[in-house]
């Protein structure tokens, strides 16, 4: 799993552990194991919520998506054409490979291994994300996660903006051993920064533990607290409950979160440790529309079909296979 790794976790700024004495770990609440959907022009990918955990549970995220990881022969690599979002962001990371993105807002580019392209479609965008040419003719690895993070009422019409976070912007922190690497997208953790703008307060990280490796991250109580596994096996809670790829782990109330990796196995356990602030507001939606009323939804299909949301240019109207 390239993402980025360093070679010496030792030389990264420290999480310390939590003192015991005042700080509560967080209770597993609940084990969810991802389901199959199909999305886009094909792929499939595996969806921790929504499903089994409700809007409300999830709040004030709206959805996961986990690509991957797979090797695309030669012409195989899918994406998803031009389509509508309006009340909410979208948040791809890539992991392994990378694809193109273009919006009517102007915004895109190439996202690589590492990058993270963060988008507001607030009061209404279109947009693609599709494969490089390079990664369509040639094939390769294809690894990815998209989370979609809800925007509250009074923010769900805000222009339309984009982020490109790039691989080497991200904050890069280890355990207090250094036995893992904890990539800060967004949010605080002990007092570190991630680079991530967010309209939503989140936080939002991607984590690599070595074999046999724990890591006991202080969360903001007010926070929701989930962690979603990528890749291997270990163990999450102070009471060790066993989890694995393609899992999601939701926390109960606490001070910081407990993940441990599995002794004996080949690789490392990878997880993404995600949580906010509730908005804890009515939610309707409709396919790539999430806002507060069923009203508001009726005229996003309108506004949509009227081409407020946007205009695909003339130059992007012939399906394509590849960027």
């Amino acid at each position: 799993m390239p993402a980025i790794t360093v070679e010496d976790t030792l030389v990264l700024p420290r999480i310390p552990r939590p003192d015991a004495a005042v700080s509560t770990p967080r209770p597993v609440a609940e084990v969810i194991t991802a389901h199959r959907q199909v999305e886009g022009g094909g792929f499939s990918v595996r969806r921790p919520f929504p499903g089994d955990l409700s809007f409300a549970e999830a709040d004030p995220f709206l959805l996961l998506d986990h690509l991957g990881p797979q090797v695309n022969a030669p012409g195989e690599a899918k994406g998803a054409p031009w389509h509508p979002h309006r009340g909410f962001e979208t948040v791809s990371y890539i992991l392994d490979g990378e694809i193109a993105h273009h919006d009517t807002n102007g915004g895109g580019g190439v996202i690589g291994e590492g990058d993270t392209q963060w988008m507001t479609a607030g009061g209404g965008i279109l947009h693609d994300e599709l494969p490089t040419e390079r990664m369509y003719r040639g094939g390769g690895p294809a690894h990815a996660v998209q989370l979609w993070v809800n925007l509250p009422a009074r923010l769900k019409m805000t222009p339309p903006r984009y982020q490109s976070i790039t691989r080497d912007a991200l904050r890069l922190l280890t355990s207090d051993d250094g036995g893992a690497l904890i990539r800060l997208i967004a949010g605080d953790v002990a007092g570190f920064t991630g680079p991530g703008v967010t309209h939503t307060p989140i936080t939002y990280a991607h984590a690599t533990l070595a074999p046999g490796a724990q890591i006991s991250v202080p969360w903001n109580p007010a926070f929701s607290a989930f962690a979603y596994v990528l890749t291997g096996r270990g163990t999450a809670g102070a009471e060790g409950r066993p989890v694995e790829s393609g899992q999601l782990v939701v926390f109960g109330p606490g001070d910081h979160l407990v993940v441990a990796a599995a002794d004996r196995q080949a690789e490392p356990l990878d997880v993404l440790l995600l949580g906010g602030l509730p908005i804890r507001e009515p939610i309707a939606h409709y396919g790539p529309f999430v806002m507060n009323t069923r009203s508001e939804i009726l005229q996003a299909v309108d506004d949509f079909q009227a081409g407020r949301l946007g205009i695909v240019p003339a130059d992007q109207l012939a399906p394509r296979n590849f960027a």
